[in-house]
């Protein structure tokens, strides 16, 4: 269960929540069966909540929404993508400390808007 900060991103609400967000968004490319995914599901829930009203922090099923896992060269999960307007700007893979990924987010804030 993700936490309450914690956004569920979809093929339905990606564009809108995501693509068209003025900003910088992490998404969590992750599926229930990956152990490694669960594992940062708290680190994930705590950005969330550090990064309340400011970043969107939020996970997106790859079996579920295949077609965005795709789009985006998803290979391993978990894959954990930075989003600043609509592009992407940092992409790590594997289990990330929360250090790392507030890191990767303060990064691409500071990404000049084009």
């Amino acid at each position: 269960m993700a936490g309450k900060n914690t956004l569920e991103f979809n093929e339905q609400n990606f564009q809108e929540q995501v693509i068209d967000h003025q900003g910088t968004v992490l998404v969590d490319f992750w599926a229930e069966w990956c152990p490694p995914c669960k594992a940062i599901g708290p680190v994930i829930d705590a950005l969330a909540d550090d990064f309340a009203g400011d970043v969107p922090v939020g996970k997106l099923d790859v079996d579920a929404n295949q077609n965005l896992a795709s789009k985006f060269g998803i290979k391993s999960i978990p894959a954990l993508v930075v989003f600043h307007n609509g592009e992407v700007v940092n992409q790590l893979a594997g289990y990330q400390s929360k250090d790392v990924l507030a890191a990767a987010i303060e990064g691409a804030r500071s990404v000049p808007t084009t």
